[in-house]
């Protein structure tokens, strides 16, 4: 096989974690997303991630969320060096993948080359992740508004979204 059964993978992995019911993918009748009010090349773009992302020069060496940080949402500066950065999360495909490259789950080097390149206006000074969460209420309710309303602080026009 040469790709990973995701969605197989996820459904076992929650079934294996106790719940008692597979997990559901989110679906909406009217998509959450709208055209862009500039082009991509004058816009100002954010990485949000739920990759669990930490920082080596963090005082104590803990991602937020093991340091009791609440709300689910975090924030790190986007000129944070790349190899400043690591996850330790247990929640992927340890299978079919490793963390050891942080740009293939949290494009911070991307995000840097496309405003050098003039692709993209200028990145955002904050990229944002947000924990995994199995409810999907929580996601939408909670964590995405939160989220907006950091962006909008920000005068972000543009979400690259990146899940792990």
């Amino acid at each position: 096989m040469s790709h990973v059964k995701y969605i197989d993978r996820t459904r076992a992995y929650y079934l294996s974690q106790g719940y008692d019911k597979p997990y559901r993918w989110a679906q909406f009748d009217d998509v959450p997303f709208s055209s862009l009010k500039k082009p991509l090349a004058e816009s100002r773009v954010v990485l949000v991630s739920t990759s669990e992302i930490a920082v080596r020069s963090w005082d104590d060496q803990r991602t937020p969320l093991e340091k009791g940080a609440a709300p689910n949402v975090y924030g790190i500066p986007s000129d944070t060096p790349v190899e400043d950065l690591y996850s330790q999360t247990p929640d992927f495909d340890q299978y079919a993948t490793t963390l050891e490259d942080v740009d293939t789950y949290f494009p911070i080097s991307r995000m840097h080359e496309a405003a050098a390149e003039g692709r993209i206006g200028e990145v955002a000074p904050t990229f944002y992740g947000v924990y995994n969460a199995y409810s999907q209420r929580k996601t939408r309710e909670t964590d995405a508004p939160e989220v907006l309303a950091r962006c909008r602080d920000e005068e972000v026009d543009v979400a690259v979204l990146t899940p792990v």
